[in-house]
């Protein structure tokens, strides 16, 4: 993990930018915006072929956050990135903010597609994958699907879809972190085998730690080298990750942190409420 110390400083970074805005906003997604950092760090700092200056720019890999509930995480990586200066990450949910609850790609720099709907952005991404194909225009793209969003019958309509047309080009993470808004994957409606499933739609599929960067890499690497078929990516995952008292709790599914809980939780990550 040495190795990587310059990505682990941003995802705590991350990480720190999310508990910060939430505690501005009263509201918002922290438990799967922080488990889905070190996904976000490996796309944006080191993967994906983009650039802040030309957001637009017609070659860009493109990003959809599937679970846009989670918006918070890509926010904070769009700041880091300098897509927007990060002093926009305290107006996160206010009337006029670009910085919607959900992303929104007609008012935020980076934002490739609005979601929040869950389960369409897989179906947003796939034509974005077919059209990179039709155009010869080379680029990748990259999905984040929540795992509770899998129970979603349109992410195997688009599962279908992304095998038949050989999106090879497209690469697809879960963010398996087992909760969702009403508790426990397996007691909601149960998703597993993911893994069994994605295979008999016809998807190459990768399971790995998702807060392991050498494992995060690794995978990325493998996908590119895929063909004929779409590569899913299934991180494990802890929701709340780095935050003690939010860790695999479901109820930080969707509560802001009071002022005192963000100091604590602020704290542990090594930083300070007014950094």
């Amino acid at each position: 993990m040495n190795n990587y110390k310059k990505y682990s400083d941003i995802a705590n970074t991350l990480r720190i930018d999310i508990i910060k805005m939430l505690e501005k906003s009263k509201s918002g997604h922290p438990g799967g915006s922080l488990s889905a950092c070190e996904i976000l760090t490996a796309l944006y700092f080191k993967e994906m072929n983009i650039d802040p200056t030309n957001p637009k720019k017609d070659d860009r890999d493109r990003f959809v956050l599937s679970k846009g509930h989670g918006a918070p995480v890509l926010y904070a990586a769009l700041a880091e990135k300098g897509y927007f200066p990060k002093e926009e990450l305290s107006s996160l949910r206010k009337i006029d903010s670009m910085l919607q609850g959900h992303p929104d790609m007609k008012g935020t720099p980076g934002v490739d597609m609005t979601t929040g709907s869950l389960g369409q952005g897989l179906s947003a991404a796939n034509g974005m994958a077919l059209a990179s194909k039709l155009d010869n225009k080379g680029y990748r793209v990259y999905a984040l699907l929540g795992d509770g969003e899998v129970q979603e019958g349109i992410i195997w309509e688009a599962a279908m879809f992304a095998a038949h047309y050989k999106l090879d080009n497209l690469t697809v993470f879960i963010d398996h972190n087992g909760l969702q808004i009403d508790g426990r994957n397996k007691d909601v409606m149960n998703i597993e085998p993911i893994d069994e499933k994605f295979k008999a739609f016809g998807w190459h599929t990768i399971s790995i730690d998702g807060h392991d960067f050498q494992e995060i890499f690794n995978a990325i690497d493998e996908a590119k080298k895929v063909e004929g078929k779409p590569t899913i990516i299934i991180a494990k995952t802890i929701k709340g990750k780095g935050v003690s008292f939010m860790e695999n709790q479901v109820g930080w599914h969707g509560n802001a942190p009071s002022k005192e809980e963000a100091e604590k939780a602020i704290k542990e990550l090594g930083g300070g409420i007014n950094d």
